[in-house]
């Protein structure tokens, strides 16, 4: 229903009615000076907190510099140094990036780079996966169905390969079997030597914060470089610190060919990024691609203040300590709620699955209306609750997450 005199489109989904203000590191305040501690960070994408005084300050600035820079036409003074820190913050040897405005957007590009650098047209995507709203990124696309309903027909040359069991009983059986029927899928579907990329999430997001396992990982990388496919890594919500390493593929000794970053780099403000080795990009056709907004000022400014608070001394150490103490708490909190069937994630990308989609949300709706705790349920069925604060988050306001859960636990149980 929309509101009476209301202006906006209707397509958005909600999950919360508030009405929002400001914001100041963890907590948001409504309109009438209400005040909630925040564990969803714009879907993690505010990673130094709302409104961090350094991010600020570096948009503030820029700002009153110049606002629009079109990278066509003449280019400013951040974007150097933003791709030197870049380089210097991922993996060997990555070294040239490309810069947009949304992970969409970017991941459409990684595309566009790895069909130009290999001369190859078809795509590889797992199952569970989610890349974006565009045509191209719903077609790789299929953590839900909403998401895709009505808009078909949708590109082709994607093929959807099998995702592990996360919560398999023998796990090594099971990375066992989704790789064989990846294997199957370039037998049968495409042939590995028509395709230009396999793209794979190092936690899968919109199906619920599901890691990918190591294994995995491992046997996707030997089957590109047997078959001379790059490999892109969607770290749009898993990069930058979210998961206790400043990238996700930081901890599974895997260096993806396309690295896509999104929603943390600028602390939410719109920015994304690819990074890739400087022979692949030389493939890719100058003029083939670009955008009005490629490389924004005040993003690039965001991106670097963003960086040097992440590079602050003990900044990622706390992130993992925070990390531990809420899935550790959790796991406790399972013990008394049968109904809460699984915990898992890494650093502050945590997720709680419960037997059903209603009591998910009713636990969410209660940590809002009793405790001013904003969470939000995401995955395939809408059984999990995913935790993705800030990653300023402190141990006091961890244990006020937790207790608002606690109360809504027992609440709805």
């Amino acid at each position: 229903m929309v509101e009476t005199g209301a202006h906006l489109s209707n397509v958005w989904s909600k999950a919360t009615d508030l009405r929002i203000e400001r914001g100041v590191g963890c907590r948001v305040i409504d309109v009438n000076g209400v005040e909630y501690l925040d564990f969803t960070a714009g879907i993690a994408a505010a990673s130094t907190g709302h409104s961090h005084p350094k991010v600020t300050q570096a948009i503030a600035d820029q700002a009153a510099r110049m606002i629009h820079s079109q990278i066509n036409v003449y280019r400013h003074d951040k974007l150097e140094p933003l791709a030197a820190k870049l380089a210097e913050i991922t993996p060997e040897p990555i070294d040239t990036f490309y810069f947009g405005s949304t992970s969409d957007e970017i991941l459409e590009a990684a595309v566009k780079l790895a069909k130009h650098a290999t001369d190859r047209r078809n795509v590889v995507v797992f199952d569970g996966a989610f890349h974006g709203r565009t045509h191209y990124g719903l077609a790789m696309s299929s953590s839900r169905a909403i998401d895709r309903d009505g808009y078909g027909p949708l590109p082709g040359g994607v093929f959807i390969a099998p995702f592990p069991e996360p919560h398999a009983s023998d796990q090594e059986a099971e990375v066992s079997r989704a790789l064989r029927g990846l294997d199957r899928l370039l037998s049968t579907q495409v042939s590995a030597s028509k395709v230009a990329a396999i793209v794979i999430e190092p936690v899968i997001g919109e199906r619920g914060y599901i890691p990918t396992p190591k294994a995995f990982v491992a046997g996707i990388a030997e089957r590109c470089a047997e078959h001379g496919i790059l490999l892109v890594a969607d770290e749009t919500q898993s990069g930058f610190g979210r998961t206790g390493k400043m990238f996700a593929t930081d901890a599974l000794d895997v260096v993806p060919d396309i690295l896509c970053m999104a929603k943390g780099i600028a602390s939410g403000f719109p920015f994304a990024a690819l990074g890739t080795r400087r022979e692949l990009d030389d493939r890719w056709v100058t003029g083939s691609h670009s955008g009005s907004s490629n490389g924004n000022p005040i993003a690039c400014a965001a991106a670097l203040a963003t960086i040097e608070v992440l590079q602050e001394p003990g900044f990622l150490d706390n992130v993992k300590a925070r990390g531990d103490q809420l899935t550790d708490a959790l796991r406790e909190l399972q013990q008394l709620d049968q109904a809460m069937v699984h915990v898992r994630g890494r650093g502050l990308m945590v997720a709680t699955e419960f037997d059903s989609a209603a009591r998910a949300q009713a636990v969410v709706d209660h940590c809002l209306r009793e405790n001013r705790v904003i969470l939000m349920t995401a995955g395939t069925t809408g059984r999990t609750i995913r935790w993705s604060p800030p990653l300023i988050v402190t141990s006091s306001e961890i244990d006020e997450g937790l207790s608002a859960f606690s109360a809504a636990i027992r609440a709805t149980g």
